[in-house]
């Protein structure tokens, strides 16, 4: 698979939210999309995205964004990572990967000389029309909001 470059379409999605609720690429047609992916729910990394930009996300809808995550965890496990975060933004249950995938975020990785398949942190900004404005692979992840919002000078 050809790696997904900024200018490109954004691959269509569906998905499955914490509360069980269908959500698709369509759903943010004329709107501004970040969609970004992490590895697992309340590891630590993760923890600080969400709630970097869960911190700024009255900021960031402000200046028109939507914001879904999206990782291969399930809607259960979503569902008690928002509770215990008080997250104001919707998670994406991928646990088939297919949207992982259709990204290119699921990847081989090394870790301690050991190989294995698991998510490339990444964050993709998907403009109104449906096509990839910016795509961040150096994630910060405690001041991701103002990571985004710096890219867009806003």
């Amino acid at each position: 698979m050809t790696p997904l470059k900024e200018g490109d379409k954004a691959p269509y999605f569906e998905g499955i939210n914490q509360d069980g609720k269908k959500i698709t690429l369509d759903d943010f047609k004329g709107k501004k999309l970040i969609l970004y992916f992490y590895p697992k729910d309340n590891k630590s990394g993760c923890t600080a995205e969400a709630c970097s930009l869960n911190d700024s996300y009255s900021s960031l809808t402000e200046k028109g964004f939507e914001v879904v995550g999206v990782s291969p965890d399930s809607a259960n496990s979503h569902l008690k990572f928002i509770a215990k975060y008080n997250l104001a933004f919707n998670l994406i249950a991928d646990t088939e990967k297919k949207i992982l995938e259709a990204y290119g975020v699921w990847a081989e990785k090394k870790l301690y000389g050991r190989t294995y398949m698991g998510v490339v942190r990444t964050t993709f900004i998907i403009n109104a029309n449906g096509i990839i404005e910016r795509i961040i692979t150096k994630v910060n992840t405690k001041d991701h909001a103002k990571q985004i919002l710096e890219e867009f000078k806003i």
